[in-house]
C-alpha cells in the first residue's frame, strides 16, 4: 500500500500515519523530519524551513525519491508532508494508491500547533503563518490534482483522533 497524507500544518498527519503504520505494518515517512534531519547538516535547508519557505521541487523530490528507494519502502510506505506542489505530484513516480487529505481549518491548526511545546525551529509564528499561507497557494491546487485522478480521500480532520482514523480506514475500505 503507497499513501500520502496531506493537511495543513497541525492536521495531524503524523498521528494518523503512525496509527495508520502501526495498524497495517508499513512504515511512515515524514518530508518534514528528513527535512529537519538534513538541517543538521545543511544550513541552507536550515534557512529555508525556518523562513517558513519551501525546499525547491527538483531537490525535494531527489531527496524523497532516494529515501523511497531503500529496501524497507519497497512493499508500500506511507509519506506524509509530500508533495506540497503540482510540480512535485505530477514528477513523483512512484505508484500512489490513495492521498488522505486531513481537512483542518486555519484556526484549528494555529490552535493545535500553539499547544505545542516546540524547539523547532520551523514553529515560530511567522513561519507557521508563512508556511499556511503556502499550503493554501502551492498545495491545496495538488489536492484538486489528485481529485481528479480519483485517488483523493478527503476526511474531516477535526473530529478526534480515533473518529479520523475509522474515517481514513473506511475510506480505504479496510
Amino acid at each position: 500500500m503507497k499513501l500520502i497524507i496531506i493537511g495543513i500544518q497541525g492536521a495531524g498527519k503524523s498521528t494518523q500515519g503512525n496509527l495508520l503504520s502501526e495498524k497495517f505494518n508499513i512504515p511512515y515517512l515524514s518530508s518534514g523530519h528528513v527535512f529537519r534531519q538534513m538541517c543538521k547538516e545543511h544550513r541552507w535547508i536550515k534557512e529555508i524551513l525556518a523562513s517558513g519557505k519551501l525546499v525547491p521541487d527538483k531537490t525535494v523530490l531527489k531527496i524523497i525519491a532516494d529515501y523511497l528507494n531503500k529496501p524497507e519502502y519497497e512493499s508500500g510506505y506511507i509519506l506524509d508532508g509530500f508533495p506540497r506542489t503540482v510540480m512535485q505530484a505530477k514528477e513523483f513516480k512512484n505508484g500512489v494508491e490513495k492521498v488522505i487529505f486531513l481537512d483542518v481549518s486555519d484556526k484549528e491548526a494555529l490552535w493545535r500547533i500553539s499547544g505545542r511545546t516546540s524547539e523547532r525551529d520551523d514553529e515560530t509564528l511567522a513561519a507557521i503563518r508563512k508556511r499556511i499561507e503556502l499550503f493554501h497557494k502551492e498545495t491545496k491546487p495538488v489536492i484538486e490534482y489528485y481529485k481528479k485522478q480519483g485517488k483523493l480521500l478527503m476526511v474531516d480532520g477535526e473530529k478526534n483522533i480515533d473518529d479520523v482514523f475509522a474515517e481514513i480506514k473506511s475510506g480505504l475500505a479496510l
